[in-house]
């Protein structure tokens, strides 16, 4: 363009008009620096584009790292003055702090959710097509095969407790820090001379497993000789939340810790049946009351007074109730929230179903006395028939379907976690 504005100058001479030669030369020079500078503010500006968006990207980085770090769970409540202390261990004056022990190396999931607050509504029908398209959880069998080898139950028993980890890993955080409090391990007992920490479940053989701990404690020669009202009532038991902070993590590190559980259902009717279908001087009043009241229209003067007569479908409704009349009770509550599987990682997952059997072949495991077996007698209502998987379906037969899905809902995490098949068709 410069070459042009050059050759133009010397075509026209001494004839250029002022004005013209004027206009003629300022396009030439102008749109040449024009040129020259907007340039040079492209190549500015793109490299302040640059570092701009450097530095927005390490930012972000610093702040995600930041908040997966500062969530912590916290001690909802400190010890009592009157618990007990462990006498091979220092006492601490002051209340102890929550237990704080290593994240298992097999999660890696990064789900903030806690697993003690996993409820029905963090299950949805599209959150169980998801676990089950993901992961190794497609693999699951619905059920164990009855009479077992002991190679073959130690592998069946290996096969839980791999499903219990990797269900728990899809809902629990890789990268915080968890925090195990008393309240985790206050269903646990403690048997010290075999080392053994147990879990109660109700209505999953726990009564017997109480008898059994009495006996490998010396407390008593068999278990045939220890009546009801001392298994339940007797105090002869250590709970793990009695001893010191330095107590409990030295057990749970050390201790061989057992959980048995049921069919989330069958354990439900069991429950319902021995509270509310037999004389019961706490649950007609303390639930059988409020339930009655709330849920039944018409009710009796009579039955408003004592509380007896519940029905399965109003104790179903309160149960699924959000605004339940009264409390949740141990019988029921999932086993997820009673024993804390996902923090506690337990060594032996034992069945109801296959209950003598597995139990035996554990006590063999840790070297209990040679003449000390499982119990097998009904510890309460001995005359009733044991619930059983058809007592079951009759009980939830008198539910609709929406009824039903809801309490699968309301137990899906123990169905899902401990490899119990779907107890009816229609659910999803």
């Amino acid at each position: 363009m410069w070459v042009e504005c050059r050759v133009l100058e010397a075509a026209f001479g001494g004839r250029r008009r002022s004005l013209r030669s004027t206009v003629m030369r300022l396009p030439c020079s102008f749109w040449f620096l024009l040129l020259l500078g907007a340039g040079g503010l492209l190549l500015l500006h793109l490299q302040d584009l640059t570092e701009t968006l450097q530095q927005q990207h390490q930012g972000a980085k610093v702040m995600f790292s930041q908040v997966q770090t500062v969530r912590k769970d916290q001690c909802p409540y400190c010890p009592d003055n009157d618990r007990q202390s462990d006498p091979t261990e220092d006492n601490f004056p002051k209340p102890a702090q929550p237990v704080q022990l290593p994240v298992f190396p097999w999660i890696q999931s990064s789900s903030p959710i806690n697993p003690r607050e996993i409820t029905s509504a963090h299950i949805t029908k599209n959150h169980r097509k998801l676990l089950l398209k993901s992961g190794p959880l497609i693999q699951q069998h619905n059920a164990d095969p009855p009479g077992q080898t002991r190679e073959s139950l130690e592998q069946v028993l290996q096969s839980r407790q791999r499903l219990m980890r990797e269900v728990c890993a899809k809902y629990t955080s890789g990268t915080i820090k968890q925090t195990i409090t008393r309240m985790h391990v206050s269903r646990i007992f403690v048997e010290d001379k075999h080392k053994l920490l147990y879990c109660e479940v109700p209505k999953a053989g726990c009564s017997n497993w109480k008898r059994v701990l009495m006996v490998l404690q010396g407390l008593a020669s068999s278990t045939g000789e220890i009546q009801h009202d001392e298994v339940h009532y007797g105090n002869h038991l250590k709970r793990l939340d009695s001893f010191n902070q330095k107590g409990i993590i030295r057990r749970l590190k050390t201790y061989t810790k057992v959980l048995f559980l049921r069919e989330p259902f069958e354990r439900l009717v069991s429950a319902f049946r021995d509270k509310f279908e037999n004389p019961n001087s706490y649950y007609h009043p303390v639930f059988g009351k409020p339930i009655i009241s709330r849920y039944r229209s018409n009710a009796t003067q009579y039955a408003l007074r004592t509380g007896a007569g519940v029905t399965f479908k109003e104790f179903i409704q309160y149960l699924l109730d959000v605004h339940r009349p009264v409390g949740m009770d141990i019988h029921w509550e999932p086993v997820g929230h009673l024993c804390s599987p996902c923090l506690l990682d337990y060594d032996f997952v034992g069945k109801f179903e296959t209950l003598e059997e597995e139990a035996n072949f554990l006590l063999r495991s840790i070297s209990a006395p040679s003449n000390l077996t499982f119990p097998s007698f009904k510890d309460r209502n001995p005359n009733a028939e044991r619930t059983s998987s058809e007592i079951t379906q009759r009980y939830f037969a008198q539910l609709n379907v929406t009824e039903r899905q809801r309490a699968y809902d309301f137990y899906y995490m123990d169905y899902l976690m401990f490899n119990y098949s779907k107890p009816f068709k229609d659910l999803y």
